[in-house]
């Protein structure tokens, strides 16, 4: 009986250049928190210019933000860390949302910006249903969330202004929604936002850091029926929490 040579096993994991680059570049990054550009190209041994668009890539989907010219893990990495049941923060800590849960016997998410996509990158006292559904969609289209409303109305009014006509061809009642309520957010400094046939209520406030940036937003989720009596309430406390964070300093990374 003769042996013949085996098939070869094509089932197993290969390299890929584009991937191997891109995981390798968010390791260095990970590794070296405010590494540069010309660092990474040259840790990657590649060209700049073939480095630039995966680097500009990983940007636009909320990998990596930018701060002058040093690049740092961007949100959509922490939203994984939620997804998964880990959080991590900087400014606002685990203690700091469990204080505003406590404080308001809601839920409670922290969520920033990741390109045109609201991500929620903290949480405390979530039940069964908010909880799954914070899990299973990480990206959050800004107009369909108190968060992203609160953070819109945040906004530079020309980057605010081409958001929404990038979203006037395909949401135009979404977009005219956002527009009727501006003034009042603006004024008020919460957004509200009704969910689940209006069962659920969502009051959000941007997070500012200690130069007045827009850095994140914190939202309390709830029913209706139980948040509508005390809402006056609801906002106070909710803005006395994060004017107090926005005095905080940001630490690099909170542990696990």
């Amino acid at each position: 009986m003769t042996d013949t040579p085996s098939a070869p096993d094509d089932s197993g994991p290969k390299n890929h250049r584009t991937v191997d680059r891109v995981t390798r570049i968010l390791e260095e990054v990970v590794y070296h928190p405010g590494i540069g550009f010309a660092e990474i190209a040259r840790a990657l041994g590649a060209p700049k210019s073939s480095v630039h668009g995966f680097i500009r890539g990983l940007q636009a989907q909320g990998w990596l933000y930018e701060d002058n010219r040093r690049f740092y893990l961007g949100p959509a990495v922490y939203g994984l860390t939620l997804a998964s049941g880990h959080i991590r923060a900087g400014q606002v800590t685990q203690t700091d949302l469990d204080a505003l849960h406590n404080a308001t016997g809601l839920t409670v998410f922290l969520g920033v910006e990741a390109g045109d996509h609201l991500i929620y990158i903290g949480e405390s006292g979530t039940d069964a249903l908010t909880g799954f559904a914070a899990r299973s969609n990480i990206r959050r289209t800004l107009l369909t969330t108190a968060g992203g409303k609160a953070l819109l109305v945040a906004r530079p009014d020309v980057d605010r202004d081409a958001y929404l006509r990038r979203q006037q061809s395909e949401n135009p009642e979404l977009v005219s929604e956002f527009l009727a309520a501006f003034a009042d957010i603006a004024k008020t400094r919460v957004a509200t936002n009704l969910r689940h046939r209006e069962a659920q209520l969502a009051l959000a406030a941007v997070v500012r850091n200690q130069a007045g940036n827009s850095v994140a937003a914190a939202i309390l989720i709830g029913q209706t029926a139980e948040m509508r009596p005390r809402e006056a309430k609801l906002r106070k406390v909710l803005l006395k929490h994060v004017d107090s964070w926005s005095r905080q300093a940001v630490s690099a990374r909170e542990p696990i």
